[in-house]
């Protein structure tokens, strides 16, 4: 590796989120803040052997922060304590506070890259807060969709059944989601992140749960900074392309780049919703056109 790893807090008075900080051993180009999706961390982005997306730009230049959302991974306190929160908070709180703790490191413009609902809770804070703008160089995004509308016995299993009911079953049992005991998570989920998840990917409009905010209509606002999002040809329900393509709309973000991750359009494998960012093909694939794309941004 040619960065180094540890561990910071950032204290939001009832709980504490955790970033886990990779610094090149190199002169640093400029900041990168990771956000993760539903039922995962921010270990989603990196691992302490250096494998991942994070530790690849870091072994770039680019200083790295991967945020655990509040109960997850390291952030305290664990779900298992009672801790709860809802998609409300994350939008108005936690991204808006973790994105100006990394500029405030650098007094720097930074780029903000998110896995699948990260993406959409990220587009909903920028939309909702465009002074955050100048703080942000560009934003990345990974199988990012809010609604998703494939139809099929996958998707009546793993979205209908499991996510949609079996879920919010195992919230009213347990008080929060345990996703990773189940089997069917890398992390545990939040009961009211969860029910607030169910009604977007239904279809509901994207408009805020808890105070009605229509994140649709202030998106039409947004100058939104240059965007790339990801699709995986083999990501058939969690961000289906269409679904991915169809945010992209909703949220117009026309002027960002789109890029089909497929053997069929050069890359050097099919990838999926999670290999897209874990597989080793990545680093010499994909990796290396968004290490290129962030250099080409920093010198502009």
């Amino acid at each position: 590796m040619k960065h180094q790893q540890n561990s910071i807090f950032v204290d939001l008075q009832q709980y504490q989120l955790h970033l886990r900080r990779l610094t090149p051993l190199q002169n640093t180009v400029s900041p990168i803040l990771f956000l993760h999706g539903a039922i995962e961390n921010g270990r989603i982005f990196y691992s302490h052997s250096g494998k991942g997306l994070a530790c690849y730009l870091a072994d770039q230049g680019f200083i790295g922060y991967c945020a655990d959302f509040a109960g997850r991974g390291l952030s305290q306190p664990s779900l298992s304590s009672g801790f709860n929160q809802s998609q409300n908070q994350v939008i108005t709180k936690d991204i808006p506070a973790l994105i100006n703790y990394v500029y405030q490191q650098h007094q720097q413009a930074l780029t903000v890259v998110a896995h699948s609902w990260g993406g959409v809770l990220l587009a909903a804070t920028l939309a909702r807060f465009p002074e955050l703008m100048v703080k942000v160089n560009a934003k990345i995004c990974f199988g990012t969709k809010r609604v998703i509308s494939v139809q099929s016995i996958e998707r009546k299993m793993k979205i209908d059944w499991l996510w949609n009911r079996f879920a919010p079953w195992l919230g009213r049992k347990y008080g929060y989601i345990p996703a990773k005991k189940w089997r069917f998570g890398a992390d545990d989920e939040p009961t009211e992140f969860l029910l607030d998840t169910v009604n977007w990917i239904k279809g509901a409009p994207f408009t805020d749960l808890t105070d009605g905010f229509d994140y649709a209509a202030a998106s039409q606002q947004v100058n939104w900074p240059p965007s790339w999002h990801f699709a995986a040809i083999n990501d058939r329900i969690l961000g289906n392309p269409a679904d991915v393509q169809q945010f992209i709309q909703e949220t117009s973000q026309q002027q960002a780049k789109y890029t089909l991750l497929g053997r069929q359009h050069g890359h050097l494998q099919d990838y999926n919703h999670i290999s897209m960012l874990t597989s080793s093909s990545a680093n010499n694939d994909h990796f290396v056109q968004i290490s290129d794309w962030l250099a080409s941004l920093a010198i502009n």
